[in-house]
């Protein structure tokens, strides 16, 4: 089966805009530097840091206008129906020396399709640290990103790479805030070509190194109060009054769909960097079928239609008035 398709099915837009449906119950806040950005077309490679797994790409993703193609850790590919489930997701694998040797010849086919979607002007995300950590810390580059932005401009494509600083206020709550903050590009004309290759993407992971280390926060798990400082948002003691009986009202009626969801996850994945990324991606998944259930028990106990979407359509609402006085941080959990 080849890498990379042209024709990508449906699968992958109407994730895309079930998850733009739910990004405020998924996030409380979203602040973003720079909103343009998300606005622009390719050729585009877009480094970021990688702090909580597949909810990295998720984000961006959703908030992105164009289509978002990532690279992710090639163990995930492993299984032929997760493969191929991936690639109409626009996932690209990329594997590591860990993963076995024998694997490190799929990265240049990996690339070798990046190249072709950069050709077609289009957007790619790949996670410079190569590492999934829950932290607010910037780990060290690998040499990934330089050899492919590269590899682009040795075939005459103006790839402009942006870093981006990707900052949660939790890794273990649904309406979290985030901070997403985009750098300048970095463009071939900063690093030299007639240099080596060495050279060249040693200088180029300084760019980009020296970029992200002002994107992304560095705060000790330990210090609570500079984590509400930087990632903490505000809501006035009146607006909280208001929402308190229908965000209560909210968290007692989604319990049943949380619940389980939240159980399953801390149970299979609590131990890894990935459960917040599954709670939110199951949440993501399963709430049609939680409305689409609630709306049908309504109807067969002789509700109006009326009455029946009104009460299955005021509970996204209701986890909205939740999800804006719930607690921000981890720590006020423990």
């Amino acid at each position: 089966m080849p890498i990379f398709t042209k024709n990508q099915g449906l699968l992958y837009p109407l994730l895309k805009l079930a998850s733009r449906l739910a990004i405020r119950l998924l996030c409380r806040e979203i602040r973003i530097n720079n909103p343009e950005v998300l606005q622009e077309k390719g050729p585009i490679l877009l480094a970021a840091n990688h702090p909580n797994s597949f909810f990295d790409s998720i984000l961006l993703d959703t908030l992105f206008e164009e289509p978002v193609w990532a690279l992710a850790r090639g163990d995930a590919f492993r299984n032929k129906n997760h493969a191929q489930l991936l690639r109409q997701l626009n996932i690209l694998p990329v594997f590591r020396t860990s993963e076995g040797t024998e694997n490190l010849s799929i990265n240049y086919q990996t690339f070798d399709a990046c190249i072709e979607l950069f050709k077609q002007n289009k957007i790619v995300t790949i996670y410079s640290e190569a590492l999934c950590v829950n932290e607010w810390h910037l780990r060290p580059l690998k040499k990934g990103t330089a050899r492919l932005a590269n590899q682009a401009w040795e075939n005459g494509i103006p790839l402009r790479v942006i870093p981006v600083g990707i900052n949660y206020s939790s890794f273990r709550l649904f309406g979290k805030n985030v901070h997403l903050n985009f750098g300048n590009p970095i463009t071939q004309k900063e690093v030299p070509p007639q240099s080596s290759d060495g050279l060249r993407n040693q200088l180029f992971n300084q760019l980009l190194q020296t970029s992200l280390q002002q994107l992304v926060y560095e705060i000790p798990a330990s210090d609570h109060q500079l984590l509400e400082d930087k990632l903490g948002s505000c809501i006035s003691p009146r607006l909280k009054k208001i929402l308190f009986l229908p965000a209560q009202l909210g968290r007692i009626i989604h319990l049943p769909l949380y619940t389980p969801i939240y159980r399953y996850t801390i149970k299979k994945f609590g131990k890894t960097g990935h459960c917040d990324s599954v709670v939110s991606a199951l949440l993501l998944l399963s709430y049609p079928i939680y409305l689409a259930i609630i709306y049908n028990v309504m109807r067969l106990t002789s509700a109006s239609l009326t009455t029946s979407l009104i009460t299955t359509l005021s509970f996204p609402l209701l986890a909205w008035c939740h999800v804006k006085i719930k607690p921000q941080f981890d720590h006020q959990l423990d």
